[in-house]
């Protein structure tokens, strides 16, 4: 099974794109850092190329930025290619399957598309249900 999980901060702006045939493809990267520290106590960083696609790449361009904080599941793919020398390297990218915005609208996110219409100043206020008692006699149920 291939499957990982990352939740990191964007280390640049999201890169939108299309194929020639009309597909929404975005490029961007994360940065996680590990659990410990080194020896000399600094906390080592990671970094990860992610590829998104069609819908999943427009809301990620749409409403993430440098900094952001992403929750990343998808699939690594290894490919191998050769640079402009002729040396033969090796690319490890992930490929988002799904991705949750962690940075909050407050905190400098993204449009917010489940944000809800404000209530109107001069509309009541909700009253809240009033509380009972409750008569515990120590008895756990379980």
């Amino acid at each position: 099974m291939n499957k990982v999980f990352l939740i990191g901060n964007l280390t640049r702006d999201p890169e939108l794109t299309e194929t020639a045939g009309g597909v929404s493809v975005c490029h961007f990267a994360i940065a996680v850092n590990r659990s410990y520290t080194s020896a000399d106590g600094e906390r080592q960083t990671d970094f990860f190329n992610v590829t998104a696609w069609r819908g999943l790449a427009d809301n990620i361009a749409r409403f993430t930025k440098k900094g952001n904080k992403v929750a990343v599941t998808g699939s690594i793919q290894i490919r191998n290619y050769e640079d402009n020398q002729g040396q033969r390297r090796t690319a490890v990218d992930v490929i988002a399957q799904d991705v949750e915005f962690l940075t909050s609208k407050s905190a400098g996110g993204g449009e917010d598309l489940f944000d809800a219409p404000a209530a109107p100043a001069s509309a009541p206020a909700k009253k809240k249900p009033a509380l009972q008692s409750f008569d515990d006699d120590g008895d756990i149920p379980f």
